[in-house]
């Protein structure tokens, strides 16, 4: 959409307000409701102004001033408020020069295509997340100096087959893994997950599917491809959406990567591909009709893997998802098909369909610095020419241990992913793109993280210990 397309639609649609959104380092979604009168052809040309040293991670007090600069491709009715009210995702500026901020998690993002373009490796990048959340009934938790806690429910859980409820227990549930995908009454969520599906769509998005996923209470939707900034945009829009449709339903949605223990966690394959002059850049004649292209663009992903994630793996908790021995892809290795190792190529008849699937990044990302952190990787290794090695078309889970010890893995904890990015950041430097001040920003609020983690007695520490 162009300004004046905005404008039209808040006519035509008699918007009573205008929701300007950003997003701050940490990933979250943020906003600033405004009178529909305010908004005309200089508004969007001017921006508007907003305290920055309220935001984690951003400007001091004594130079909070800073500028969001709206973006109106972006723009979608907001399916939730009771008030007919129009949202648009913003950029980030500096008030005195209008110059990008550099701390801007969308600004980056917008700076990543621009690199890819000035690189000559091809003029346009398709992202398709698949991003996986849980849906409980009731979520207690607590951090206190007496008392560190939490616990979950969900009526559809496995673990509620003998629960007494007050109109009887009628038994239909997935059993321990078994939520891959059957159908109702087993499936209870259909029609909350089709009604988040639909208003996606309602929104613009362009959706494909839902379903059951494997763990208790665990769900995920379908997003077709599209550009970086689109979909970073859009996965920002698919949080919020099945956060404001199960909160309708009288539940409650987290996208942590593992919110319960022996159960599968979350994750977000992040489905990538580029292209030049129409042309597919990944398609070609080598390692499962790859390109050279693509093999050194998963090079690049396999060699700064640990680098990544701490962009793509960002919570304490993400680590108790990748965990080696189970389920998760946490083997720096590629195959096609093969889902055991962290980078996957999917099979397709289609050269226009060829791409390559990083397994190993979860929901709790910042999707615009996620993905652009995955790009910078992958024109990296195209760049110098990385070789990501021969494949590996074994079951990654079942190899015996003399051969899965000579794979590398990514990291094992949040603060061995902060020590890594420290060590490999220039390649996220190239360009500009990020800065090196961005990155230690982001790192100082991931090591407050750390800090209250590894601070924090857990209740299996008592558990091993309390009578030693």
């Amino acid at each position: 959409m162009k300004v004046k397309d905005v404008l039209d639609l808040i006519k035509s649609e008699d918007v009573e307000y205008v929701d300007v959104r950003f997003t701050d380092p940490k990933g979250k979604l943020q906003h600033v409701t405004l009178v529909v009168d305010l908004v005309d052809e200089d508004f969007f040309e001017e921006g508007f102004m907003f305290d920055g040293s309220s935001i984690a991670g951003w400007k001091s007090i004594d130079q909070s001033d800073m500028k969001l600069i709206l973006d109106p491709a972006s723009v979608y009715i907001d399916p939730f408020y009771a008030e007919k009210t129009l949202c648009v995702h913003c950029n980030v500026v500096e008030p005195d020069t209008g110059e990008p901020y550099s701390r801007d998690p969308r600004g980056t993002a917008v700076k990543a295509e621009a690199y890819l373009k000035a690189s000559g490796i091809g003029d346009t990048s398709y992202w398709g997340p698949e991003a996986e959340f849980f849906l409980f009934d009731d979520v207690r938790y607590s951090v206190t100096p007496h008392k560190v806690g939490y616990a979950i429910d969900s009526v559809d859980a496995a673990w509620n087959t003998d629960t007494e409820y007050e109109d009887g227990n009628l038994a239909h549930r997935a059993g321990h893994k078994g939520g891959y995908f059957p159908v109702n009454p087993i499936d209870a969520a259909q029609d909350i997950r089709g009604e988040m599906l639909s208003t996606m769509k309602r929104m613009g998005i362009k959706v494909d599917k839902h379903h059951h996923e494997v763990a208790s209470a665990q769900h995920e939707l379908g997003m077709i491809f599209g550009g970086l900034i689109e979909q970073a945009d859009n996965l920002q829009k698919y949080k919020y959406v099945i956060h404001n449709v199960a909160a309708a339903y009288g539940k409650s949605a987290t996208f942590m990567p593992k919110p319960m223990k022996g159960d599968n966690g979350s994750g977000m394959h992040v489905n990538m591909s580029i292209w030049k002059d129409g042309k597919p850049l990944f398609a070609g004649d080598k390692y499962a009709d790859l390109s050279q292209e693509a093999l050194w663009f998963i090079g690049g992903i396999l060699k700064h893997a640990k680098a990544l994630n701490a962009l793509t793996n960002p919570s304490t908790n993400s680590y108790k998802r990748l965990i080696p021995g189970f389920e998760a892809p946490v083997l720096r290795a590629y195959s096609a098909r093969n889902r055991s190792g962290c980078v996957r190529i999917p099979w397709t008849e289609s050269p226009k369909a060829k791409r390559v699937e990083a397994r190993f990044p979860d929901p709790a990302a910042n999707p615009y610095l996620a993905f652009a952190a995955l790009l910078m990787a992958g024109i990296d290794g195209i760049k110098n020419r990385i070789d990501p090695g021969p494949a590996s078309d074994k079951d990654l889970y079942d190899l015996p241990p003399e051969e899965l010890a000579e794979i590398p893995t990514v990291c094992g904890s949040l603060r061995e992913a902060l020590e890594e990015l420290e060590k490999d950041m220039d390649f996220l430097l190239a360009g500009d793109v990020f800065t090196r001040d961005q990155l230690e920003a982001y790192m100082t609020l991931k090591w407050e993280e750390v800090y209250a983690y590894e601070h924090t007695p857990h209740p299996v520490e008592y558990a091993m210990y309390y009578s030693c």
